[in-house]
């Protein structure tokens, strides 16, 4: 009895030093080290190529600007935690689910949203911030300042996400980010498809047949922006020719034209940003000499829930590429359905299934 009783004692004791680590084998001490638990962070390079440890699941983000903000809901609405500038309503309509609707408007750091606060993002307690690359000054610069202002919170450099010729990079590095690889696939063969369409037919049109076009922003559409910004690049892109083709102040998004100056370039086609000037302009003395007015070539951009054209630049601007094609060269481009892509955009994009009368609604506003 005493002897098995030795026996048990031997054995227990012998798992024990096994179970803390060590036990000796003809001589060699072996030491075993249990599975690590799984770390809660991950390590990735953002767009600037900065190394950054992030959680390896991201639940919550905010984002400086509205290009990476729009990007962050259209592939992965339920992480967004607030938004830059609110979505604008077209007839009192909104089309986008409502507890996107509802989501705090927590500004950020652009022209068009100058009132970001720092403390108010990190009291939010994101897992991480997007900031995006706006073309104004060094961004390099920029990130690092960020970075100390947020504290333990990464901040990721985001490129791309208002270049609409070039938009791959950002959805696929967002894409990624977000574990939203599935989403971005979705969204980038869209996005494809109806670049594709309108640049191939493009790319084979005479300089001389393409339409002059003034980008009339502002409630008085005396301010557009000039060829090359990123406000204007649906102009060239479709085929357009930008009539405000002259230098930009450095760091200014738009600049100031006067009535002489509208009516010496007198375009062919007039894009308008603002719904109450589109209303006025038509029976407005001062415009209706201009060929667009009097050839009822004058179209009000889409607005609901982010414009198709500009403010702000982005991927809501993906479906701008066709409505502009089709608003330049409707007979060149008579066989592409508008309302079947609308429809399709808004659903892959917004979240958001369009009823018949509020597709007839966004596309005649």
């Amino acid at each position: 009895m005493e002897k098995r009783t030795l026996i048990i004692i031997i054995v227990v004791g012998a798992l024990l030093l096994v179970s803390t680590g060590l036990f000796a084998l003809n001589g060699i001490s072996i030491t075993h080290t249990a599975e690590p638990a799984q770390k809660n962070t991950v390590m990735i390079t953002d767009m600037m190529g900065r190394t950054l440890e992030i959680p390896r699941s991201v639940n919550g983000v905010l984002a400086t600007a509205p290009p990476t903000t729009i990007s962050v809901y259209m592939l992965a609405p339920d992480k967004l935690m607030g938004v830059n500038i609110a979505p604008s309503a077209t007839n009192g309509s909104i089309y986008m689910p409502k507890k996107y609707q509802d989501l705090p408007n927590v500004g950020g750091w652009t022209l068009m949203t100058p009132n970001g606060n720092f403390e108010s993002f990190i009291a939010m307690k994101p897992d991480l911030v997007f900031d995006a690359e706006w073309g104004v000054g060094n961004f390099s610069a920029q990130l690092v300042d960020r970075q100390q202002k947020f504290g333990v919170i990464p901040v990721v450099g985001v490129l791309n996400a208002y270049t609409i010729s070039n938009y791959d990079p950002c959805i696929q590095f967002m894409g990624n980010i977000l574990g939203e690889t599935e989403q971005a696939t979705l969204l980038q063969e869209f996005y494809h498809r109806v670049l594709s369409n309108v640049t191939v037919r493009i790319a084979a049109m005479p300089e001389n047949e393409r339409v002059r076009v003034y980008y009339a922003s502002g409630t008085n559409g005396l301010q557009t922006a000039l060829k090359g910004s990123q406000h204007a690049e649906l102009i060239e892109l479709a085929g357009g020719v930008n009539v405000a083709d002259f230098e930009l102040a450095p760091g200014a998004a738009f600049t100031q034209v006067s009535m002489e100056q509208v009516t010496t370039w007198n375009p062919d086609v007039i894009i308008v940003g603002d719904p109450g000037f589109y209303k006025s302009i038509s029976n407005d003395p001062l415009w209706k000499p201009i060929d667009a007015v009097k050839n009822h070539r004058v179209y009000l951009v889409p607005q609901s829930p982010y414009k198709w054209f500009d403010g702000p630049p982005g991927l809501n601007q993906i479906i701008g590429i066709p409505w502009t094609a089709k608003v330049f060269y409707p007979d060149k481009f008579s066989d592409m359905d508008l309302p079947a892509l609308t429809k399709e955009f808004y659903s892959k994009f917004y979240h958001y299934d369009l009823t018949d009368d509020e597709l007839k609604t966004l596309l005649n506003p």
